[in-house]
């Protein structure tokens, strides 16, 4: 078995105004999606997921918006806040 794949991968988290910022685009479409009635959490869930950009409603801007930041750094800025609110401190 090829050695770099039995040793454990570093993931570079993206900077701290990246996290303020993905953070920023999360609350604003989570409203936008809210407003029109669909639910924010499939809907970004979906997004994240697929990379298809019809999950996320184009009102307020908020399908442009979310595509500012990869995925991958909107998926960071989640787990983070979960492990942030989720543990003992």
């Amino acid at each position: 078995m090829d050695k770099k794949f039995n040793e454990t991968m570093q993931f570079n988290a993206a900077e701290k105004d990246k996290d303020s910022e993905a953070k920023k685009i999360l609350v604003a479409v989570y409203k936008a999606l809210a407003e029109k009635g669909y639910n924010p959490v499939n809907q970004i869930v979906g997004y994240i997921l697929s990379g298809d950009p019809t999950y996320i409603t184009s009102y307020n801007n908020a399908r442009s918006i979310i595509r500012r930041l990869e995925r991958d750094e909107l998926l960071e800025e989640l787990v983070d806040s979960y492990i942030k609110n989720n543990t003992e401190k």
